[in-house]
C-alpha cells in the first residue's frame, strides 16, 4: 500500500482515486484475558506518535507514560530497509513496535487552597524535537505540565523530568501543543490559553482569555487548541459551541479577536435541548499541509479549509444513528464523551473512534466513497457500513460533500452497540497507513 506523501491538500482532487484500504491487525499491547477485570488506573488516556513515526507514547489514568520504539526498520542482519530490499532479504512491510520503557509522570495531588483532588491521569502527550540522541516529550494532567528527557542507559531507556510548568491554570488543562519554532508551546484550559518557553518554567504569557467579567455570562468554553504545523505565529482553538477560531499572535499580545471564524450555521427548525451539547468540539487537528483542520463533535467529523470560512468542505456522519437515543445518552453521561480524531500524513483519510471499541476511517479526497468501521481486537470484526451517498453540496459550497455510513452495524436505535466500551483515543502514523488505537487498557496497532 502507498505510504503518505504529506504534500497534497486533503479535500483537493487527486490524479486518480486512491485505492480503498484494507485494514489488518498488526499488534496488541496489554490485552486482557477473558473475564479479567481492568483496573481504572491502567486505562489508556493519551496516544501520540513522534514526527518520525519511530516512537510512540501512551499515557494512562494512573499517571504513567509508556514508550514504544519501531523495530521493523532494521532486522537481525543489521541493515536498513533499503539495504535489505536490495539484498532480497525478507522484511516486514508495515510498522511494528516493541515496548521500551515506562515511567511515572504524574502523581495524585491535593489542592489545599481549593480543597480539590487533582487526578494523576495523563490528558495529553506531545513529542518535542529530539537533540543529541535524546528524546523529549511533554505530558500533562489537569493542572501540571512536565518536560521529560529520555536517554539511552546501557540496554534501557531512562526518563528524567527536566522541568515542571505549574500553577498557571485555574481550570483543567485540555490541550498542549508544540510550536514549529521548537522553542515554545501552548497549554489550554476552559477559559485561557497560555504560551510557554520550553526553557522557562517560572512564567507563561496568557494569549487567549475568554473569561467574562461576570461568570454568569459565560456561554462558551475552550475545548481544544493546536499550533499550525508550519506557521509559528498561528494557532486554532475550538469551543463548546462548535466553532473554530484561527488566531495570529502577531496581531496583539492578547489575542482577544480572531483572524478567522469557522462554524456551520444551524439548520432552521432543528434546535433542541441537545443542540449545543452535541455541537461541542472535542478535538481538532491540523492536516500536515497546514491548510485543513479536522474537528470532531459528538455526531460528526468535519474537514475545514482555512481559506473557506463559509462552512466545512466535508462532513462525515459518525453517530447519526444515535440521534433517537440522545435522551438516554444524556442520562448516562455518554453524550459528554470526548472522541479524538486524526488524519493520515498524505491528507487523504481521516479517522475517529466510536462505541463498542470501534474505529472509523473515511476517505476525504473528493469523490471518495471509502468508509470503514472496525472493532479494536485481535480479530477485528468489520461493522456493516452503508455505502456513502454521492457527493453533494453543503450549503453554497460546490466542493462540499457529505458521507453517509449512518448504519454502522447497529439498528436504528443503536441497540447493537455497547456504550460502556468506547474508543476515545487514536493516532495515525505520520508517514504510513498505520493506526494506533486505545481500547480500555489495550493498545492496538493496525496497518493497511
Amino acid at each position: 500500500m502507498n505510504s503518505g506523501n504529506g504534500g497534497e491538500g486533503a479535500a483537493a482532487s487527486t490524479a486518480g482515486e486512491p485505492e480503498h484500504l484494507e485494514w489488518k491487525f498488526s499488534q496488541v499491547f496489554g490485552e486482557r484475558t477473558a473475564g479479567e477485570e481492568v483496573q481504572e488506573v491502567d486505562i489508556i488516556s493519551a496516544i501520540e506518535f513522534d514526527r518520525t513515526g519511530d516512537h510512540l507514547a501512551t499515557g494512562d489514568r494512573g499517571g504513567r507514560v509508556v514508550l514504544f520504539e519501531r523495530t521493523d526498520t532494521r532486522d537481525q542482519h543489521g541493515g536498513s530497509r533499503r539495504d535489505l530490499e536490495m539484498m532480497d532479504y525478507p522484511i516486514i512491510r508495515h510498522p511494528e513496535f516493541c515496548y521500551k520503557t515506562e515511567f511515572q509522570s504524574h502523581e495524585p495531588e491535593f489542592d489545599y487552597l481549593k480543597s480539590l483532588e487533582i487526578e494523576e491521569k495523563i490528558n495529553k502527550i506531545r513529542w518535542c524535537q529530539p537533540a543529541n540522541g535524546a528524546l523529549f516529550l511533554l505530558s500533562t494532567n489537569d493542572k501540571t505540565i512536565k518536560f521529560w528527557k529520555v536517554t539511552s542507559h546501557e540496554m534501557s531507556l531512562v526518563a528524567r523530568c527536566r522541568r515542571i510548568y505549574a500553577h498557571a491554570h485555574d481550570y483543567h488543562i485540555n490541550s498542549i501543543s508544540n510550536n514549529s519554532d521548537g522553542e515554545t508551546f501552548i497549554s489550554a484550559d476552559d477559559l485561557r490559553i497560555n504560551l510557554w518557553n520550553l526553557e522557562i518554567s517560572s512564567q507563561s504569557f496568557n494569549i487567549v482569555d475568554v473569561k467574562p467579567a461576570n461568570m454568569e455570562d459565560l456561554t462558551e468554553v475552550i475545548t481544544s487548541a493546536e499550533f499550525h504545523p508550519t506557521h509559528c505565529n498561528m494557532l486554532a482553538y475550538s469551543s463548546s459551541k462548535g466553532s473554530i477560531r484561527l488566531i495570529d499572535m502577531r496581531q496583539s499580545a492578547l489575542c482577544d479577536s480572531h483572524s478567522k471564524l469557522f462554524e456551520q450555521p444551524e439548520m432552521p427548525g432543528t434546535r433542541s435541548f441537545f443542540t449545543e451539547i452535541i455541537a461541542s468540539i472535542s478535538d481538532l487537528k491540523f492536516a500536515k499541509d497546514g491548510r485543513h483542520i479536522l474537528s470532531r463533535d459528538y455526531m460528526t467529523l468535519k474537514l475545514w479549509d482555512i481559506n473557506m470560512d463559509s462552512g466545512p468542505v466535508a462532513s462525515f456522519q459518525v453517530h447519526e444513528y444515535l440521534r433517537p437515543k440522545l435522551c438516554d445518552l444524556y442520562e448516562n453521561d455518554s453524550i459528554f464523551d470526548k472522541f479524538e480524531c486524526c488524519l493520515s500524513g498524505d491528507g487523504l483519510r481521516v479517522a475517529t473512534g466510536s462505541y463498542s471499541n470501534v474505529f472509523r476511517v473515511f476517505g476525504c479526497s473528493e469523490g471518495s466513497t471509502e468508509a470503514t468501521s472496525l472493532e479494536a481486537s485481535k480479530n477485528p470484526m468489520r461493522r456493516q457500513v452503508q455505502t456513502p451517498s454521492r457527493p453533494r453540496s453543503l450549503g453554497n459550497l460546490s466542493r462540499g460533500f457529505r458521507r453517509g455510513a449512518d448504519d454502522c452495524g447497529g439498528d436504528s436505535n443503536g441497540n447493537a452497540f455497547d456504550f460502556s466500551t468506547k474508543l476515545l483515543h487514536l493516532a495515525w502514523h505520520p508517514s504510513e497507513n498505520a493506526l494506533a488505537c486505545a481500547a480500555s487498557n489495550s493498545l492496538y496497532m493496525y496497518y493497511a
